[in-house]
């Protein structure tokens, strides 16, 4: 049988030796919004993981749009330096490509890291600050109300996100993914449940579409025409009675693929804690599956994609064109070269490791030369 997810796919100017992406995941370790030695210990080993791609974190473009006081940022020249020493270790001794999330939390914003309980700030605390967003509607009862954008700072906002962009190109990351999903600001324009802006970016679908379907094409006309650039969104809420599910985001992604889009990332739900989430192995790759189908644009299935047969058959049977993996990276950061072993599969690794891989155990050692 050809397996499938060991083989190259190629999205613009860029060529993935693989179908495995390491997804982006948040490390509230950051420092002013500035990466720390723990990005890159994180980053660095996931870079010889043989994975074809990794993804750094939700990536603020302005300082409010952090989601807790230690989450990335790239909106200084601080910010900037810290992201191109992991850059330089991942050009260096990785084998994989490295891209971007860019990402604004909204109303999301100004929250505790996850171990002290991932609530809101106390509005009292030095670290905290006012949130924004579409309207003036808080996440829950016990969060503090955004202040509803202006036009002002919708401009402003989407020219962070033009800032930041360039900056990713000029330090050297690959590819960049624009956070569409999970609650976050541009999911909060997208849904009705936190989108009740009576203008021309509120109410009906193509409204609420206007201003992430700005924030994209400002990005794609400003960076090369043959730079990879894609978006991670949301294909439901999860939440009964609100119109942004799966028909919706499929005509988003319509547009989407209209203005340039290279890839989507199929995520789902974080806009409500009233959703209600069927969830298991595999639960969001229908999703992508459908958006694949009805789109025709590259796509990446997400969620408890745990196990090699797992990944392949949603490769090989065309439901996606490459899968993410996030916690289960965590736990094993060498889940590539694992797979590759299922399958009988070359898979890269540093040489410094090569001693350790199944296929070249018994090399000699300097100093301690295998005896005659």
């Amino acid at each position: 049988m050809d397996r499938k997810l060991f083989t190259p796919i190629s999205i613009r100017n860029l060529t993935l030796s693989n179908r495995i992406v390491v997804a982006p995941m948040c490390q509230y370790s950051a420092v002013n919004g500035s990466a720390t030695d723990w990005h890159l210990m994180h980053l660095g080993q996931l870079s010889i993981s043989g994975s074809s791609l990794i993804f750094v974190e939700a990536t603020a473009v302005e300082e409010k749009g952090r989601i807790t006081p230690g989450c990335l940022g790239l909106y200084s020249d601080e910010n900037q330096k810290a992201l191109s020493k992991i850059i330089e270790f991942v050009k260096r001794y990785g084998n994989t490509k490295i891209g971007i999330q860019l990402a604004h939390a909204g109303r999301k914003a100004s929250t505790q890291v996850p171990w002290k309980g991932g609530t809101p700030l106390n509005q009292d605390n030095s670290d905290s600050w006012q949130t924004v967003a579409p309207s003036s509607e808080s996440y829950n009862s016990n969060w503090p109300l955004p202040i509803e954008l202006n036009e002002e700072g919708l401009e402003y906002i989407k020219k962070c996100f033009v800032k930041s962009a360039k900056r990713a190109v000029e330090i050297g990351f690959d590819i960049i993914e624009l956070h569409m999903a999970h609650g976050y600001l541009i999911h909060q324009f997208l849904s009705p449940i936190s989108n009740k802006r009576k203008d021309k970016y509120g109410s009906c679908f193509e409204n609420r579409i206007r201003y992430p379907l700005e924030i994209f094409k400002a990005i794609r006309e400003e960076i090369s025409t043959d730079y990879p650039l894609g978006v991670r969104f949301s294909a439901t809420d999860w939440v009964e009675n609100s119109s942004w599910d799966l028909r919706e985001a499929t005509q988003f992604a319509m547009k989407l693929k209209a203005l340039g889009c290279d890839f989507f990332d199929v995520s789902s739900g974080g806009n409500s804690p009233k959703q209600e989430i069927i969830s298991g192995p595999s639960y969001q790759t229908g999703f992508a599956s459908h958006i694949k189908n009805k789109v025709g644009v590259p796509t990446i299935a997400v969620g408890q994609i745990n196990e090699p047969l797992q990944a392949e058959s949603i490769i090989s049977t065309g439901q996606a064109d490459m899968i993410a993996i996030g916690r289960g990276m965590l736990y094993n950061p060498r889940w590539a070269w694992h797979a590759a072993e299922v399958f009988k599969k070359e898979c890269a690794y540093p040489p410094q490791y090569a001693r350790a891989h199944h296929s070249l155990i018994g090399l000699p050692i300097p100093g301690n030369p295998q005896s005659k």
